[in-house]
């Protein structure tokens, strides 16, 4: 059984065109993202999937390894699939979904979500939270918000605050952290799942896997993460990353 992280790069953005392109300290986010990978433990490869040459040829440019994939993708989970085809991976492979976005995540954190499915036959998907107490946090909806039950298995994600803490007090959230890890046989099966009421409304496809009635797991972490979105978050990163 092989692990093999993918990230997922499409150099069209709303918010942020060429994002993957985009310098942090003078290096190109996909790079940070990719460097950041090569430090998990226990790893079979890394590769950078991607809609576009010049992010392709970019990672290869720093000895990187990178596939190209369609350019008609809905989703992140999507071009996963596709790449893990072009890879040859084998149904019982682990993939680990890595945002392209995310230049700051905890090494052994990824090591965490593959033991929970090496261990586990029955899970077939698995990803990570961190503790928000910040009630203006929760309150955006770029901040991806979860509840979980006492197996640690998913209740709900969503972009409101959740839950509705009724009486106040010290409210607490559980914030969701972008990356996944997936057995090769789900996530083909994941990404030919009719999208479902939820996942149209709140436009998380994680939530498709749940409306489908598949558990996703939950890993806790309080190591720092950091996503890019943005030009101001990258100006944020940047900041982050200078601190001694």
């Amino acid at each position: 059984m092989k692990t093999i992280a993918i990230i997922p790069a499409r150099f069209g953005s709303s918010r942020f065109p060429g994002k993957p392109l985009a310098l942090i300290l003078g290096k190109p986010l996909i790079q940070w993202v990719y460097e950041q990978a090569l430090k998990v433990k226990d790893l079979d490869g890394v590769w950078v999937a991607t809609d576009d040459a010049r992010i392709k040829e970019c990672v290869e440019s720093f000895g990187g390894r990178a596939l190209m994939t369609r350019e008609d993708h809905p989703s992140g989970s999507d071009r996963l699939a596709e790449a893990a085809g072009l890879l040859n991976l084998a149904p019982e492979d682990i993939v680990i979904n890595i945002q392209g976005d995310q230049p700051v995540f905890p090494p052994d954190l990824i090591s965490q979500l593959s033991a929970v499915l090496a261990r586990d036959p029955g899970v077939v998907m698995v990803t990570p939270v961190k503790r928000l107490s910040d009630p203006a946090a929760a309150a955006n909806p770029n901040t991806v918000k979860v509840v979980f039950d006492r197996a640690g298995r998913a209740l709900y994600f969503s972009r409101s605050p959740l839950p509705f803490w009724r009486d106040g007090g010290h409210p607490s959230y559980y914030r969701h952290i972008g990356i996944y890890a997936y057995r090769v046989q789900f996530l083909k099966e994941f990404v030919h799942l009719s999208v479902g009421r939820w996942e149209a409304a709140e436009k998380l496809e994680q939530l498709r896997g749940l409306e489908h009635g598949f558990p996703i797991h939950i890993v806790e972490t309080d190591g720092d993460t950091r996503e890019v979105d943005s030009p101001d978050d990258a100006r944020q990163v940047e900041e982050f990353l200078r601190r001694p």
